[in-house]
């Protein structure tokens, strides 16, 4: 019977080997890039280092809590797992509502708040140079393929990065919105699952135990 201990406990134990999965992903990759130069800025790697910390905190607590039948555990893997729910789920639908002048000034707002190191992964990864066509001149362009000449500083024959930029963050808002609806439903199963194992009693326990 699939609502029974067992399968509550062994649903939970695969729900949160998933997440340990992805959460040694998000710790591992981020300085593999770093190391290969994909990625130059820290603070890209370092945010999502500490979103791969969290994930695997809140996993073992729920792996804990499942293996052992554990109260305490449970209780705080589920108020933790809604509380991520609400916020993840918020900025799922945002970004999947996001329109075109908002998606426009995010763009610009994360152009400008980035770093030079940043400018140059952006710059590098999409071969164009500048923000708009009134922003041409960079040090970085001349190294870039659409630049005739690496000694010409002034770029003119290269796109600028908005569109790109604008096309990118679109596919982008779109697959993480995507992907935050998946592993909400994902998050509102193991909420349901928990509450269910937290009342369930344990077959290998007493007999006359109630939890």
């Amino acid at each position: 019977m699939c609502g029974g201990f067992a399968c509550s406990r062994n649903a939970l134990i695969a729900l949160n080997s998933l997440y340990i999965i992805v959460a040694l992903i998000l710790i591992i990759v981020p300085p593999v890039a770093k190391s290969a130069a994909y990625v130059s800025s820290m603070y890209i790697v370092g945010g999502i280092i500490a979103c791969g910390i969290f994930l695997f905190a809140v996993a073992i607590i729920g792996l804990v809590g499942a293996l052992k039948h554990h109260q305490v555990c449970l209780f705080f893997y589920m108020v933790i797992l809604f509380l991520v729910f609400l916020i993840q789920i918020s900025v799922s639908i945002a970004c999947l509502a996001l329109g075109k002048d908002q998606r426009n000034k995010l763009v610009k707002a994360s152009w400008d708040n980035s770093g030079p190191e940043t400018k140059a992964d952006i710059q590098k990864g999409l071969d164009c140079c500048g923000f708009n066509g009134n922003d041409t001149t960079h040090p970085d362009c001349a190294k870039l393929t659409c630049c005739k000449g690496k000694e010409q500083m002034n770029c003119s024959s290269c796109e600028p990065c908005d569109t790109k930029l604008d096309a990118v963050f679109y596919q982008g808002l779109h697959y993480s919105g995507g992907v935050g609806l998946f592993f909400s439903f994902t998050e509102i199963v193991g909420i349901f699952i928990t509450f269910r194992y937290r009342n369930q009693k344990d077959p290998r326990g007493k007999p006359d135990a109630f939890l």
